[in-house]
């Protein structure tokens, strides 16, 4: 792994963990609950890129970033399956929220969000520490 791909996934990293931090926040001061789920989907989304900078890999959509996610990850089994749905499912909410016109999440949709993204963050930044060595 180069220098500039370790920047970049240590960029990437730090993205998703301050999405994460969001989604928190907001989700504890009453924050729209669309937009706690857009910030823990897109916690994920950022750790998904760190995954597959680690890699050489990406692509400009976010149908092209699961994709992929799940192609090298899921299926060579070097991630846990449950990821792959977590990230399908905070995906079709956030689309729910950010372009669906009446219709509303509910609070225990969005703690389930974040607590997907929280899993799929730490699990991320593990296996991309035993990747990197010390």
């Amino acid at each position: 792994m180069t220098a500039d791909q370790k920047a970049l996934i240590h960029y990437r990293l730090s993205m998703a963990q301050a999405t994460l931090n969001d989604a928190k926040v907001l989700l504890r001061g009453g924050g729209s609950l669309w937009s706690v789920v857009n910030r823990a989907y897109y916690a994920m989304f950022y750790a998904a890129l760190a995954l597959l900078i680690s890699l050489g890999k990406g692509t400009a959509k976010h149908s092209g970033i699961i994709a992929l996610f799940d192609k090298h990850f899921v299926k060579t089994g070097l991630l846990p399956h449950k990821m792959s749905k977590w990230l399908h499912k905070a995906f079709d909410l956030r689309q729910i929220g950010d372009y669906r016109e009446l219709v509303s999440l509910t609070e225990e949709q969005a703690k389930e969000v974040v607590q997907w993204a929280e899993d799929f963050v730490r699990q991320a930044e593990e296996f991309l520490a035993a990747k990197q060595g010390p």
